[in-house]
């Protein structure tokens, strides 16, 4: 005698041969494997502050990213007014005056330091310093003659780092010579420097010249406070990138090192030769001394980059994890629907996790080896590992085959993108559309609504 099937015996025959039921058990497997991609971004992200902490560490003790200033010339003068009781009260305030023309030549002697398995790009500057000042332009400021302190006057050098200087800083000024002292006595143009008190007059021109021998970390920039500004800077390090203000007129890069020249006038940037108090608008970019291209000082210069940011590239890489997950649960369902081969959602998520772990072993194996090898390394060992898996749960040799040889296209053209920075929207949108274009070929016969 036959007996009727139960409810939960229909349900669970309908759910094993369901085509909808398993389309959206598999939309929630992939939306679930978002929570171990979200994990493996946020672990690039805590090694990468690992990362920048050592550099951080490492710099505090060298010196940090130079900006130079200067020389400025900076005169004291008084300022009367009547207070409350209608007594006159005298206040000190500075006038500064940019010299006239600014050259500096230089070399960066670059250094790899090691904190752990991170490298810390440091150097050493040899700066040749020289120009000139033409007579001090008094009228433009208003203030009278007779107000001014020429015999307290001071010169003032801008230096973002002062544990970076080497030796003495003896000025030529004229016939003299003036050993800086540290510290400056206003903050209306520079945080920090060097100075040295002198006497000048309205009618004097100078001709002045200094070296520096300054340690820093990553990059070096110039404020262009000459009338007319020229930099010259060379180095051995083969990945310079020129950043700021403005770009170098001249520049050679190859892999024995780089030469660049600047050249700006007044007219490049937003401040006058002359000024008093903080008439330099530094609050608009930070300090003055930041690494941000609209500083208010319109500095420019060259970072020593890295040649290869692996952090960057693993991130970058990261980013079709959930694509390429798609695309391998996608193509085990068509071996399932057309291969009438049941797979169980713990295997969909096993091979997803091995997936996952493949970024895990970039990352990891990238801070040891360059990002390449990590690549190829990571990828022998998953694709054997997915393989190996799909070739007992297909049960097919020649579907396990197609799939190994779809998971290896796969890897090489995301790899492919990850090189072609420039045409990575252009070659991933050609490969999404055959992918697509591909997925709709095979499914064209199947009928969907055969439950």
């Amino acid at each position: 005698m036959e007996t009727t099937p139960s409810f939960f015996e229909r349900f669970r025959a309908w759910s094993r041969r369901s085509v909808t039921l398993k389309l959206l058990s598999i939309g929630i497997l992939i939306l679930l494997m978002l929570i171990p991609t979200g994990m493996i971004s946020s672990l690039i992200s805590e090694r990468r502050m690992l990362r920048d902490e050592s550099l951080t560490e490492v710099s505090s003790k060298w010196g940090y990213a130079q900006t130079i200033a200067g020389p400025v010339i900076s005169v004291p003068y008084i300022v009367r007014s009547l207070n409350d009781k209608g007594k006159t009260e005298y206040e000190t305030r500075f006038a500064h005056f940019l010299p006239e023309s600014l050259t500096v030549k230089g070399n960066m002697l670059p250094e790899k330091r090691y904190r752990g398995i991170y490298v810390v790009v440091l150097y050493n500057a040899k700066l040749q310093i020289s120009g000139t000042f033409s007579s001090l332009n008094l009228r433009p400021l208003g203030i009278p003659v007779e107000d001014y302190r020429f015999d307290e006057a001071f010169v003032s050098v801008g230096i973002s780092d002062m544990k970076g200087i080497n030796g003495k800083i003896n000025v030529h000024w004229n016939d003299s010579v003036y050993s800086l002292n540290p510290g400056i006595v206003t903050h209306d143009v520079f945080n920090s420097g060097a100075s040295a008190q002198l006497t000048v007059s309205d009618k004097q021109q100078i001709s002045f010249s200094y070296e520096l021998d300054l340690n820093g970390s990553t990059s070096l920039r110039f404020a262009p406070f000459g009338k007319e500004t020229s930099v010259n800077i060379q180095s051995a390090w083969g990945s310079p990138s020129f950043e700021g203000y403005t770009l170098p007129q001249q520049r050679t890069v190859n892999d024995t090192g780089f030469a660049a020249t600047w050249s700006m006038t007044q007219l490049n940037r937003n401040y006058p030769q002359q000024g008093t108090g903080k008439f330099i608008n530094v609050e608009s970019g930070g300090d003055g001394y930041s690494n941000d291209q609209n500083d208010g000082y319109a500095s420019f210069g060259v970072r020593l980059m890295l040649p290869v940011d692996e952090y960057q590239k693993t991130e970058r890489s990261v980013k079709y994890c959930i694509m390429f997950i798609v695309i391998t649960f996608i193509t085990f369902f068509f071996v399932e629907t057309m291969g009438k081969r049941r797979i169980h959602p713990i295997q969909y998520l096993l091979v997803g996790f091995a997936i996952c772990l493949f970024y895990v072993l970039l990352l990891s194996i990238s801070e040891q080896l360059n990002f390449d090898k990590a690549y190829m390394i990571g990828c022998f060992a998953t694709l054997g590992l997915i393989s190996y898996y799909a070739a007992h749960v297909f049960n097919n040799r020649k579907l396990s085959l197609i799939f190994s040889g779809m998971l290896a296209l796969l890897y090489g053209f995301f790899y492919s993108l990850l090189q072609l920075e420039d045409y990575a929207l252009l070659l991933g949108s050609i490969g999404l559309f055959i992918i697509l274009g591909t997925i709709m070929y095979l499914t064209r016969k199947i009928n969907w609504y055969e439950e």
